[in-house]
Parts: structure tokens; sequence; C-alpha cells
């Protein structure tokens, strides 16, 4: 008797099935969006090539690997999106269509059921209606055949006729009676089969899809959470990346590379000494002083011949100019950072002609094949394309050539490099003159220049006899050795404590400074090491 009741509810149920799904649709929708909103955020903060030297750092590397795996965790967010759209989605969709085909074919015979029974009570109230009416006119006609037959004044054919009437009236009645009873009991029966076996059946099957239907919903929220528990793995994974990409980070690897990227290879800059102009521009000291000429950055005196040159590599240190484009053999680069360049650019020579070589190689075995089978092509197309690669391994090789002598050039600084006196003769300013005080209060054999730096100068040896003509250094003043020193370097030479020697090349910034000794061999010796006397300022 409920059976409005049962349909507005399995509408119902119908609509909050559609609900969930309008749900994971814009659930998935969200995801969607987040998942591309992360991945564009990802490819923003991407290093660009200009910028990849930057990502050298651990630092940089720790931020790089971290937005990977946020792009990987985004993808598993679209992972999420697509399951509940593919999988979810798909499925509830079917249900839904299924849930409604089913509720229609049982509400439809639910309402051929209710249609049956309400037409059985209206034939029972019309063969009821019909009863009454005939009994009520038997029972007339019977008053009167009563008052005919009691009617004294009435002929007996009229008499017999109420009779008559009354007899028909009854049998009529009783025919209604029998069509009643017998349409009761069909009703009854009718009415019985309705409530106990034909609507029940009708519930039943509407109960099953509804069941069916919560069961399902309970089978969807499952198939969510599990559609969420799969990707969690991942992205804890991810988040372990992130973690392990943070304990990546050295602080102290990042500046051991900073200096490495950017050490020069040169020597410290001396002490600036006090000048006291009362004692002629130039100090007197005890045995622990050493004199030096302050000179300008990018220029030397001029030496006997009257010439000038310009001293480079090491000695341009602190006050080399800016060069907007940078030279081909890097020469305008600190020394360290030179030879790194050069390096860099070998290898990718190398490189370079390794991979034309390869490909040299296929073409010459691909023209074999067409010599072979001249079928597959013509060989003589690949002429010139061999012609140009061998023109390009040439251009390579020559190229090497060049830059692995601008790397020999760079190792040994060259003589014309690190020499840069001539012949003219010492023309000495005030502030040329000035001496400074290298040597500190600590004990003989600890002194406080380094001098172990690796190649600072080229040999002296080997040169050609104009080049010897061209470096032949006047005798400037004289020297004494302070403490005992062992030659590491190319282009220095040992001494022994006490040793007197001459001094043909002045300090020029480096902390070295060229002597030539008693038996003519000629060197560079630590500033700090020796105390030096000039003629320069006896003469001044």
């Amino acid at each position: 008797d409920q059976y409005d009741t049962i349909s507005h509810h399995t509408q119902r149920g119908l609509d909050f099935t559609e609900k969930f799904t309008h749900l994971l649709k814009e659930r998935s929708a969200i995801e969607l969006e987040y998942a591309g909103k992360l991945k564009k955020l990802v490819k923003n903060f991407q290093p660009k090539k200009k910028d990849e030297d930057e990502y050298q750092f651990s630092s940089a590397k720790g931020f790089v690997e971290m937005i990977k795996e946020l792009h990987d965790i985004a993808s598993q967010h679209e992972m999420i999106a697509e399951n509940l759209q593919g999988v979810v989605m798909k499925e509830m969709q079917a249900l839904i269509g299924e849930i409604k085909q089913e509720r229609k074919k049982y509400l439809q015979d639910g309402s051929k059921l209710q249609e049956q029974i309400q037409r059985s009570y209206q034939q029972l109230e019309k063969a009821k209606s019909k009863y009454e009416r005939g009994f009520k006119e038997a029972e007339k006609t019977m008053d009167n055949y009563r008052k005919a037959d009691a009617d004294i004044h009435l002929s007996r054919a009229e008499v017999e006729k109420t009779r008559m009437l009354m007899n028909t009236k009854a049998q009529l009645a009783e025919e209604c009676k029998n069509e009643y009873a017998a349409q009761l009991q069909n009703t009854n029966a009718h009415q019985s089969e309705f409530y106990n076996t034909l609507m029940p059946a009708v519930f039943q099957q509407l109960q099953d899809m509804d069941e069916k239907r919560i069961n399902k919903i309970r089978d969807f929220i499952n198939q969510c959470a599990e559609t969420e528990a799969s990707v969690i793995p991942i992205i804890n994974t991810c988040i372990d990346g992130m973690k392990k990409a943070a304990s990546s980070v050295d602080a102290a690897s990042d500046s051991r590379l900073v200096i490495e990227r950017h050490k020069s290879g040169f020597q410290k800059p001396e002490d600036i000494q006090f000048e006291d102009l009362s004692l002629g521009n130039s100090i007197e000291h005890s045995n622990n002083i050493t004199p030096k000429n302050t000179i300008d950055k990018n220029t030397k005196s001029a030496t006997l011949s009257g010439k000038s040159k310009k001293r480079t590599g090491l000695f341009g240190l602190f006050g080399s100019s800016k060069v907007d484009d940078q030279r081909e053999d890097f020469s305008d680069l600190p020394p360290a950072q030179r030879k790194k360049k050069l390096l860099q650019k070998i290898d990718s020579i190398k490189k370079e002609m390794a991979k034309e070589s390869a490909e040299r190689e296929g073409m010459l075995k691909m023209k074999d094949v067409y010599l072979n089978n001249p079928a597959l092509g013509d060989p003589s197309t690949l002429d010139k394309k061999v012609e140009e690669n061998a023109q390009k391994i040439d251009s390579l090789r020559e190229e090497l050539h060049k830059f692995e002598g601008y790397l020999n050039d760079s190792e040994s600084r060259g003589n014309s490099k690190r020499n840069s006196t001539s012949d003219d003769s010492i023309s000495m300013t005030a502030s040329e003159s000035s001496m400074i005080q290298r040597q500190d209060n600590s004990l003989p054999g600890t002194p406080q220049t380094q001098h172990n730096v690796a190649n600072v100068y080229a040999p002296v040896d080997g040169l050609s006899d104009d080049e010897e003509d061209e470096f032949n250094y006047p005798i400037e003043g004289t020297c004494r050795a302070l403490y005992k020193f062992e030659a590491v370097n190319e282009g220095s030479i040992p001494m022994e404590e006490n040793e007197e020697m001459y001094i043909i090349e002045k300090d020029q910034g480096d902390g070295w400074t060229r002597v030539r000794k008693n038996d003519n061999t000629e060197g560079f010796v630590p500033t700090s090491y020796i105390e030096c006397h000039l003629y320069a300022v006896d003469q001044v």
C-alpha cells in the first residue's frame, strides 16, 4: 500500500547517485587543474640554459630535484583524476542508466497491478449496485403484489399480472445477487494475490534494485579511497626524494666550488709600507726589511734601451681593465680560470672531432655498400659529403692544435708574458722608489710568502739569440738571501742563506724578484726571502 512512497524513495536514491557523480566530476576537474598549475609552476622554475652554471651548486641541484619530485606529485594528482573519471565515474554512470531502466520496468509492473485491482474494485462496486437496485425493485413489486392481492376491488387478472411482475423482479434480484457474489469472490481473490504475491514481488524487485545501488555506492567510495591510497606510496617516495635532495645540500662543497670556479692563481699582494719623505723617499730598516718598488699594474719602468712593455698574466690581477669581449685564448682571464676554460674548449673540440669521425666512418661504409651493390644507391652522391666532413675534421684539428698551444702557453706562462723589462735605463718616480716591509717577525725558515705555486714563471732556458738579447736585463741592485730557498717551480732558482746576488728585475707586484747569481744563472726567488739594495735609491 506504500507504492507511491517506494517510488519516491527510489527516485531520491537515483538523485543521490547522480549527485555523487557530479562530486567526482568536479573533484577530477580540481585535481587536473591543480596538477596543471603545479606542472606550470615547475616549468616556470626550471633552470634556464643561460643559468646552467649556477645550477652546479648543491643547493641549486637540491632545488631542481625538489621541483622534479613536485612534478611527479602533480602527475599523481592527474592519475587520481584519470582513475576517478575513467573507472569510478564510468561505472557509476552505467549503474545509473541500469537503475533507471530497472526502476521504470518495476514501476510499470506495479502500475499495471494497481490498475487491475482498481478495475476489480470497480466491477465489484457495479455488481453490488446492480444487486441493490434489483433487490429494492423485487421488494417493491412484492409489496405491490401484497397490496393488490388484499385489494378486493382489483380483478383477478390484475392481481395475476402483479404477481408475475413480482416473480420477474425477484428472479432478476437473484441473478444480480449471484453476479455480485461471484464478483466479490473474484475481487477478494485478486486482492489477496495483489497484496500477498504480486505487489510484494514488485516491492522486492525495487528493494533489490535499491540495495544494489547502495552496495555499488559503497564500492565506489571504496574505489575512491583505493585510488587515493594507490598514489600515496609514490607521493611518499617523492617526499623522500625531496628529503634526499635536502640532505644533499652541502654548504662546504658549494663554497669549494665557488673557490674552484673563481680562483685566479695570483699571488697575494704585499703589505703597503709607510713612505717617510724625510728620509729621501726611502725607508731604512733592519735586516728583516725587504725594499720593494710599487709600480703601475699594467706598465713597467723603462729599461736601459728606453723600451717599455706591459706585464701580463699574474701581474694583471690588481689593475687590469675589464674587457667586454672575451679573447679567443682566454688570456684576459686569471691563470687558473684560463687553464680551466682552455681544457673545457679542448674537450668540446675533441668530442666534436669524435662525432665527425664517426659520421665519416658511417659514410665510408655506406659508400662501400653502394659500390658493392649499385642498386642501393649512387656512391658518387656521398663524395661531396665526405669531402665536407674531411674539411670539417681538418678545421677542428687545426683548432685543437691552436688551443693546445694556448694551453701549453698558459702552463708555461711564457717568458714574454712574464718579463716586461726592456733595455732602456730606469726612470724612477717617487712612488716607484718607495719601499715596503714584507718580512714579519717570524723565525728564519718560516717565511710568509707562498712560493709553491706551480708554473708561476716559464723557464728562462731555451731562448733564441734574439730573445736573449731582448731579455738581457741590466743590474738594478744587489740582494742577500735571508733564508734558504729550494726551487720547486719552473723559472725559479735555489739559493742559500746569506748568498749575495744581483737584482736584474724588481718585484712587479707578484711577490717574485728576478736575480742573477755569481755563476750567471738567472731566475726568480721570493721577494720576502731576500734583503734588497737598489742602485736607484743610492742615486736619489
